[in-house]
């Protein structure tokens, strides 16, 4: 398989846009579509009708300041001042109140599967700066001793619509496994604050929609195969929602024999190993659904499957690595299988 390189969460997922649609100069179907790169991703940006090239403008100023304010190694971001506030607490956006507080929801009743604190462990594999490393077990419970999000504290004040958080000082975090999806909701809402009524967004496999197609129906997104880059293990039929995968087929290297890919499990400091490929997360909010999408992934089927029955509110399609894929019922209608080389069955 081919190498890989991007510094953020990597998804298994591409977009069918439909473009047999016969769309007119102008008018309700017209289509403006613009490319940004930001989080180290090539992002393409869609909106169709007159307000169109407003609502992209509108996403793309969004996307910019997001990258902005989430890049751990640049002094200026909101990433860097908390991971380099010696405990004291720091002013954050919204945006930052809201992935903190997803990613703390899954956190808790995921068992520890998603740890925002695990980017000491990311820096120490060389998944941040591709310089990549197998480290000793000694460097690994180094790390593991800085993991700290249980004692992260995001405080709210109703009153000035303000928030601040504070973490232990020897512990530091990364956004890599929330950013693109709070990205997409945001450049969703920007588009729809600017009168988009149909649009779709892709960040480097993160894909949000917003509403249906012009032609009224629905959005057709590609599952991309785990074992076969670059071709289609199966379609999802959605409506308005987001679609995240994670998987660990993309961003790896190998060291001997073994091949390590970037998803830590935070429970052991490695590379997560079990029977999944790839999870994806089908969920209205995209800052959730990337959340679950790792999580999920840690879990590994039997858990990720039980955790869905418990809490529920998204739909998921895990491909293992004995060539099977497990859909939740709620897709039952919506995915095609369309590799004939994976048995499909949906759970209940």
């Amino acid at each position: 398989m081919k190498h890989t390189k991007i510094c953020y969460k990597f998804i298994c997922l591409l977009l069918c846009l439909g473009m047999a649609l016969s769309l007119a100069a102008c008018g309700e179907t017209r289509m403006v579509q613009s490319e940004v790169f930001a989080m180290d991703t090539v992002m393409t940006l869609t909106a169709y009708g007159k307000n169109a090239e407003a609502g992209l403008r509108a996403a793309e100023g969004v996307i910019q300041s997001m990258n902005d304010m989430l890049d751990p190694d640049l002094p200026t971001s909101t990433v860097y001042a908390i991971n380099h506030a010696m405990g004291r607490d720091v002013v954050v956006s919204a945006q930052v109140a809201k992935m903190l507080s997803c990613a703390k929801t899954v956190y808790d009743q995921s068992g520890g599967a998603l740890d925002l604190t695990t980017y000491p462990l990311s820096v120490l594999w060389g998944f941040v700066d591709q310089k990549y490393y197998k480290p000793t077990p000694e460097e690994i419970s180094e790390a593991l001793s800085r993991l700290c999000f249980d004692q992260l504290v995001l405080t709210s004040y109703p009153s000035s619509g303000s928030y601040s958080v504070s973490l232990p000082m020897y512990g530091e975090l990364s956004f890599a496994a929330t950013a693109k999806g709070c990205a997409s909701d945001s450049a969703v809402d920007a588009m729809r604050q600017a009168g988009v009524t149909s649009g779709i967004v892709s960040l480097g496999g993160n894909v949000q929609t917003l509403g249906l197609k012009p032609d009224g129906s629905q959005w057709r997104v590609g599952i991309e195969d785990p074992n076969h880059s670059g071709t289609w293990l199966g379609v999802v039929n959605v409506g308005e929602t987001a679609v995240v995968t994670s998987g660990s087929y993309q961003r790896y290297f190998p060291s001997g024999k073994t091949t390590y890919h970037h998803i830590i499990n935070p429970s052991t400091g490695y590379p997560t190993t079990n029977n999944l490929l790839s999870v994806t997360v089908i969920c209205e909010d995209g800052t959730m659904a990337d959340c679950l999408s790792t999580a999920m992934f840690v879990l590994g089927e039997s858990k990720a499957l039980n955790y869905w029955r418990t809490y529920g509110g998204f739909d998921m399609i895990l491909v293992t690595g004995d060539d099977r894929v497990v859909c939740t019922k709620g897709l039952i209608e919506e995915f095609t299988l369309s590799n004939d080389g994976y048995t499909l069955r949906f759970s209940e």
